[in-house]
């Protein structure tokens, strides 16, 4: 198999590199930009820090049914069906907490971009209806719709769907990566597992094929004042501390990275059993740093990594 091909870009608050090592090597560059270019496309929909995103402009419609594009809308429809799965420990309404907590500063130019709703604990999930014939959402009160869990996975699926005649690629969008085929050395993609108190170590080597892999960890994205990080508990209204890492395998991205969301809110032994249920694998890492994972987590480690377990 010839060489990989590599193109990397700034999205959605963090970088993506697409690496194809497969398909006509004339056509990769045009390849690669179209599956970067489903990054922008579901940011424009579904930023909350955008006040021209979709998502900020169906919040001026509270109480009236919004029209939403098919990004938003299944976004919003998977962010539900997870926060209902869930009983709640994922929970998409979450966004003036967020602010509260410090994260209303967009990443492209550095500049606050607050709601300026106040923060509410009795918003949930359970105030937004779909309307799946008609394709609409609506929004029953006023409230933050934070799509942070869903959108990034999501931008990844898409781009995969892009890519999926080309057979062999990898997809890597700050810790949520789909890996399809081969790499150029006809292996199963390998995907370290970094370890959350010492970024230089591994606590885990995968080695994945044709499924998405995503890793939410407490120290990927501390607050402003650093006494916070961004997977908040939605029943608390503050970060969650039951679990510190949490790394998911899952046929698609959006279900990884929701799924290791709600997860890392219920904690390592709730989360290991929520995860078992939607059919998906997972390792969480609790505070003093014990390994719980689900029954069939260890098929996906590289038998030639001598990592300590």
């Amino acid at each position: 198999m010839t060489a990989a091909y590599e193109r990397t870009t700034t999205a959605m608050g963090t970088v993506v590199t697409i690496r194809l090592a497969g398909g006509p090597a004339a056509d990769r560059p045009v390849r690669a930009q179209r599956a970067l270019d489903w990054f922008a496309r579901v940011e424009e929909c579904c930023s909350r820090f955008d006040p021209s995103s979709e998502l900020r402009r169906m919040g001026h419609h509270v109480g009236h049914p919004f029209a939403a594009s098919e990004i938003l809308f299944e976004a919003t429809r998977f962010a539900l069906a997870v926060a209902r799965a869930s009983d709640g420990a994922f929970d998409p309404t979450v966004g003036t907490t967020m602010e509260s907590l410090g994260y209303d500063v967009a990443w492209q130019t550095g500049e606050r971009a607050p709601s300026r709703l106040p923060v509410d604990a009795t918003v949930s999930w359970r105030d937004i209806e779909l309307d799946e014939a008609e394709h609409t959402i609506t929004l029953l009160r006023p409230l933050v719709l934070d799509l942070g869990a869903v959108a990034k996975g999501l931008a990844v699926d898409l781009a995969a769907a892009e890519l999926a005649d080309l057979e062999h690629f990898a997809i890597d969008a700050g810790g949520d990566l789909y890996l399809a085929g081969h790499n150029s050395r006809d292996e199963p993609w390998r995907v370290g597992v970094r370890h959350p108190r010492d970024a230089s170590t591994q606590i885990a080597c995968l080695r994945i094929s044709g499924a998405a892999v995503c890793t939410s960890g407490d120290y990927e994205r501390r607050s402003p004042a650093g006494d916070a990080h961004h997977i908040v508990d939605p029943r608390l209204g503050s970060s969650a501390s039951g679990a510190v890492s949490v790394t998911v395998v899952a046929p698609r991205a959006m279900v990884a990275d929701a799924l290791a969301t709600a997860a890392f809110v219920l904690g390592p032994a709730r989360g290991i059993a929520f995860l078992e249920r939607q059919g998906v694998d997972g390792l969480i890492l609790s505070p003093s740093l014990v390994r719980t994972e689900s029954a069939g987590f260890h098929h996906h480690f590289d038998t030639a990594d001598a990592t300590p377990r």
